[in-house]
């Protein structure tokens, strides 16, 4: 844990490495595609000093206008949801269910709309402070796997991630997403998007993408796919 928070903290203009960070590029293109090829990226926190990092496990794919489980569903355009229509690689951060934030990566092109929500992490460095953000009390046992940042919500509340964090640049800064560890497209489960039974037919479409078997995934778990 602690030679990766040195990493981390070593990597942040570095042009090579797990956590040399995505370029711009990397998000302008098509929102499922990116999704996929988030799977084992690194999303780097830095926070009073600390370096937090998770190794993203499971994510979910939204493609604008067209996808009705989309907020640029239609091209709707509000204050809450201008930084979705920013150039890929910006960040988009929501408050959900009056408890919640949630912390998306934006893809395509400017005015596109699309993004992907980034659902669960597994902790590589600084657990305990992570651990601190989600209220656990020092003398606490071990969380079991999922319980620091196995959902959208426990990410964000993870990693000290709120509306502040909205429109910034994830090339650069206390935020970031950074190369990591690839997936080999046979590790990957896919399934339906959580919590978008409103969607119609959108809500089906299999647009959710997690690392095969790794326990830090949020529930219910989607199939395995090759």
């Amino acid at each position: 844990m602690r030679a990766v928070e040195r990493r981390a903290t070593r990597a942040r203009g570095s042009a090579a490495g797990p956590l040399a960070s995505l370029p711009p590029s990397f998000y302008r293109r098509p929102a499922e595609t990116v999704a996929r090829d988030l799977l084992g990226r690194y999303l780097v926190r830095e926070v009073e000093g600390d370096v937090l990092v998770l190794r993203l496990v499971e994510v979910e794919a939204y493609l604008g206008a067209p996808d009705r489980a989309s907020h640029a569903w239609g091209g709707r355009r509000t204050p809450r949801n201008a930084s979705l229509y920013l150039p890929g690689g910006h960040a988009y951060v929501y408050f959900i269910y009056g408890m919640h934030w949630c912390l998306n990566a934006v893809t395509g092109a400017a005015d596109v709309g699309s993004a992907v929500l980034l659902r669960a992490g597994e902790p590589l460095a600084g657990e305990e402070r992570m651990r601190r953000h989600r209220g656990w009390p020092p003398s606490s046992p071990p969380p079991r796997p999922g319980d620091v940042a196995g959902g959208p919500g426990k990410l964000c509340q993870a990693l000290a991630v709120d509306r502040a964090c909205d429109g910034v640049r994830l090339d650069r800064g206390p935020l970031r997403l950074t190369a990591g560890e690839p997936v080999a497209p046979d590790r990957v489960a896919t399934g339906a998007r959580i919590g978008v039974a409103y969607a119609g037919e959108a809500a089906a479409w299999p647009l959710r993408f997690a690392v095969a078997g790794n326990p830090h995934v949020s529930r219910p778990r989607p199939a395995f796919s090759c």
